[in-house]
């Protein structure tokens, strides 16, 4: 790539298709830089349906990144279902199983760190619609690496929350609909860039440990302070990062969170326990039942007394389970 030129990186979640198929439509088959894009899939998801509609609608070619292929300008690399998509130095794609992030992988906040550290004010973050607010951290990276960044106007997203957590942290370079990034995109990426700020040194730490360079104590050490909870990923110790206005948590094995992420995250793993403690008792239940009607005497009688015992712990446990289920159909309505 030459000195000079430009990368777009773009990321969305829920209600991606729509807008990307909004942005790149407007992109000329001259358009001087790569462009690459992380849209949350699930695991088995294979990304095929947006990459045609990409191609079927744009004037740029759209593939799948590939481990070690080299960017070109005027071509779209969509990250793979369940790997990272983040950019090297040189210029070249590098695909991860990494830990996730935002309980999510792909996710957007390595591609832009990456693209951060490496293109430096060379940078264009994108953020569309989406839940949550996965992309908040990246674009602050961009953005201390002096590079541009454009957030899609909430009220113009099919899901504005993650817009809105970006623009709760930072203020964007531009925040717009869709319908008007195209010709900004175009006019930016064929601007001169300005002179490189210098690449803060945490930020860079991040991309690596990401990358699986780094995963030791001493670099998460150095990002932050350890907190008195874990990963809900790996169960590990977290540590709270001190840059940047948002407020982060990583591990040393890799995954990071936003606030938002790991309160979600942390909410759905005392479900499963909850689920799990009900099932136990429940089974306990039906033996210390099963014992008592075969036995006599004492031991009937203890078992019977447990049994009871059991049902007044289910009943606690649903009853918490049923007050869970009211909050998230109130929180879906709200």
């Amino acid at each position: 790539m030459k000195e000079n030129q430009f990368i777009v990186v773009v990321g969305t979640s829920a209600g991606g298709m729509k807008a990307l198929t909004a942005l790149i439509e407007q992109l000329p088959k001259d358009f001087p830089a790569p462009l690459l894009i992380v849209q949350h899939l699930s695991s088995d998801a294979t990304g095929d349906a947006l990459l045609n509609e990409l191609n079927k609608i744009g004037k740029l070619k759209c593939i799948h990144a590939t481990q070690g292929e080299k960017i070109k300008s005027g071509q779209i690399y969509l990250a793979p279902s369940d790997n990272h998509l983040m950019i090297e130095e040189n210029g070249s794609i590098l695909i991860t199983k990494g830990a996730q992030e935002n309980r999510s992988r792909p996710a957007i906040d390595p591609l832009f760190r990456s693209a951060a550290t490496s293109f430096g004010n060379r940078t264009i973050g994108i953020l569309l619609t989406g839940y949550l607010d996965d992309g908040t951290s990246g674009l602050i990276a961009i953005q201390r690496c002096g590079g541009i960044c454009i957030i899609q106007d909430p009220a113009d997203a099919d899901y504005p929350d993650m817009p809105k957590n970006a623009l709760n942290q930072i203020k964007p370079d531009y925040c717009i609909p869709i319908a008007e990034m195209g010709g900004i995109i175009s006019t930016l990426v064929a601007r001169k860039s300005k002179k490189q700020v210098a690449i803060p040194e945490d930020i860079t730490k991040e991309v690596q440990i990401a990358k699986r360079v780094l995963s030791d104590l001493p670099s998460v050490n150095s990002l932050g302070e350890q907190v008195p909870f874990n990963c809900p990923g790996c169960g590990g110790v977290l540590w709270k990062m001190n840059k940047g206005p948002d407020l982060r948590y990583r591990c040393h094995t890799g995954h990071a969170y936003t606030a938002a992420a790991l309160l979600t995250e942390q909410t759905m793993k005392i479900e499963e326990t909850m689920w799990t403690a009900l099932r136990m008792f429940e089974e306990r239940k039906n033996l210390l039942t099963t014992i008592a009607q075969d036995q006599k005497g004492a031991t009937a009688t203890s078992a019977k007394e447990r049994a009871k015992m059991s049902q007044i712990h289910i009943d606690r446990i649903r009853a918490i389970l049923l007050s869970n289920d009211a909050a998230s159909v109130t929180d879906s309505a709200v």
